[in-house]
């Protein structure tokens, strides 16, 4: 059996947990360690499962260079536009709006607060298109 679940670190962890649960994600478990830093938190919504941290030394993000940074999340989801809504509510900005692709799924991508890239969409990874 193989699992894949993704980890972030972020230079204001505490801030990074609030984001992901205002589009509906939920604290699995959190340990904290000192001066505040947050030394693992697992995130749950459904069987997706993202992990984070604080930073423990400085790390450049990737800037976003026309509509991608390059590399990123992406959240399989029925509701692009609920879901789109929701992160822009938490504070997320824009790389582009919910969308019609020419293969016919809708999609649509984020920076979070902390500039990672997140894109939602209707196509499921391992499904035929």
């Amino acid at each position: 059996m193989a699992a894949l679940s993704a980890y972030l670190s972020y230079r204001d962890a505490p801030a990074a947990i609030a984001w992901p649960t205002g589009i509906g994600f939920s604290v699995v478990t959190r340990q904290d360690g000192e001066a505040g830093a947050v030394t693992h938190a697992e995130l749950a919504l459904g069987d997706v499962v993202v992990m984070l941290a604080s930073f423990d030394a400085e790390y450049e993000i990737a800037p976003l260079r026309g509509r991608s940074t390059g590399s990123g999340l992406y959240l399989a989801v029925d509701d692009v536009k609920d879901i789109y809504d929701k992160a822009i509510a938490a504070g997320a900005t824009t790389v582009f709006e919910p969308e019609e692709t020419a293969w016919g799924t809708q999609r649509a991508r984020i920076l979070d607060p902390e500039g990672y890239e997140w894109s939602f969409g209707t196509h499921r990874p391992g499904e035929s298109w």
